[in-house]
């Protein structure tokens, strides 16, 4: 037990007994992801805001969420909309080059605003256009939302909303969703790099979180794979509301505090 004990200490700065929690988290998160694909990556973000250094936050979990969302394409390489992702992959090359180099940004209440109000759109307004569906579109919401999971982590929700606008099948939606989210989470790589963060102080953490990680998305996938398209719509349109709500919430908090 001592030995046990040890190990979680030794994983990040962190406590044994919140590194042991933040693990857990990751597999819970991981099947959650797989299963409904939307609302693990926004869970593990606030729960990891609630006990990690706010500057360790967002590049950590990026590098999670980049080994989760990896496993899951790989899992799933065949379903991906390959046209569809190379058509976003530009827009991703411009966002994270703007996180990288602007020195001015909206305050976070904003942000949290803005995509609480685009996911909420999305689930419950109007279809979109064929213009905003298209490949110009597609380019356009992958510059948006990398730029603004550099800042706020949470913009994979808008990722998915806008993705259930391009196939009604639930495998595609969820594949291609893991290939765009592996790739922007693999440019804050880059970006935090670049900014100087030290990944070496976290690596272990990651790791355990990553490998744990690995078999929640498996079993979700098998839960996917049972699922209508139906039911799985109605899931992700519940909880993309859910984040919808909290992200309003959390965005009145700042902007009032501002």
């Amino acid at each position: 037990m001592a030995d046990l004990l040890a190990l979680l200490d030794g994983l990040s700065p962190l406590s044994g007994g919140v590194n042991a929690l933040l693990v857990l988290l990751s597999l819970i998160t991981s099947w959650m992801t797989s299963a409904f694909g939307i609302g693990g990556s926004a869970l593990l973000i606030m729960s990891m805001a609630q006990v990690m250094p706010p500057a360790a936050v967002i590049p950590v979990h990026g590098m999670v969420q980049l080994g989760a969302n990896g496993s899951r394409f790989g899992l799933t390489w065949r379903d991906v909309d390959y046209r569809r992702l190379a058509a976003i992959v530009p827009g991703i090359l411009i966002g994270a080059a703007m996180a990288s180099w602007l020195l001015i940004r909206l305050p976070s209440g904003m942000l949290e605003l803005i995509i609480a109000s685009f996911m909420i759109f999305m689930c419950w307004g109007p279809s979109l256009p064929s213009r905003a569906v298209g490949m110009g579109g597609s380019l356009v919401m992958g510059a948006l939302t990398t730029f603004l999971s550099s800042f706020v982590g949470a913009a994979g929700s808008i990722v998915a909303a806008y993705l259930k606008h391009i196939s009604p099948e639930r495998l595609v939606r969820v594949a291609t969703f893991s290939a765009v989210m592996s790739l922007q989470h693999l440019s804050k790589a880059f970006i935090f790099g670049f900014a100087g963060f030290v990944f070496f102080d976290w690596l272990w953490l990651m790791a355990a979180m990553i490998g744990v990680g690995f078999v929640g998305t498996w079993a979700g996938l098998k839960v996917l794979r049972k699922v209508s398209n139906n039911n799985f719509d109605f899931v992700m349109k519940i909880l993309l509301t859910l984040l919808s709500i909290r992200l309003l919430w959390v965005a009145f908090e700042k902007l009032v505090l501002i």
